[in-house]
């Protein structure tokens, strides 16, 4: 096997399932945040701060277009699914799984969107980016995996046993 991507809105689990599931599938764990911060030796919100939304974005998508690794479980930044060129790179190098929530829980979960870095356009609110953002996460998936109700535990589990279906399959 490749490598397994993780996409999904902030606060969905990415990070935290992702380092559970590379442990248990015997890979290696790549958070793409903590890479674009390492690279630009900013934070997240300051490099949003200083380049702007458009900018930064340039740069998520420069840099996840360039990951090239294998055996890895990859996690994303909610907002990788804008840029279309490290979309098709992470198809390309792994199993692309979205881990779907409501937006209920995704409000419940998020807490301080600003000290997250969270990608918001001026004028716009969580419910605005959920509705922009669930058809891309939707179009860019390989498997999508429901996380409503589920433990951490019980998601990690779900998001494995659903690789190895989606491994099984004639392509």
């Amino acid at each position: 096997m490749k490598n397994v991507v993780l996409i999904g809105m902030p606060s969905a689990g990415k990070s935290t399932i992702g380092v559970i599931l590379a442990k248990v599938l015997g890979y290696q764990f790549l958070d793409s945040d903590l890479l674009i911060q390492e690279q630009e030796s900013e934070l997240l919100k300051d490099i949003i701060d200083k380049r702007g939304i458009d900018g930064f974005l340039a740069i998520e998508n420069q840099i996840n277009s360039k990951i090239d690794t294998v055996n890895t479980v990859i996690a994303t930044g909610g907002s990788v699914i804008y840029g279309k060129e490290a979309m098709e790179h992470l198809r390309d190098i792994g199993i692309v799984v979205y881990i779907k929530l409501s937006l209920n829980t995704i409000t419940d979960r998020l807490g301080n969107i600003k000290q997250r870095g969270v990608v918001l356009r001026k004028g716009q609110d969580l419910k605005m980016l959920y509705e922009e953002r669930c058809p891309l996460y939707e179009k860019y998936a390989h498997v999508t995996v429901n996380g409503e109700q589920l433990n951490t535990e019980e998601l990690m589990e779900k998001i494995a046993e659903e690789i190895r279906s989606f491994i099984k399959k004639p392509l």
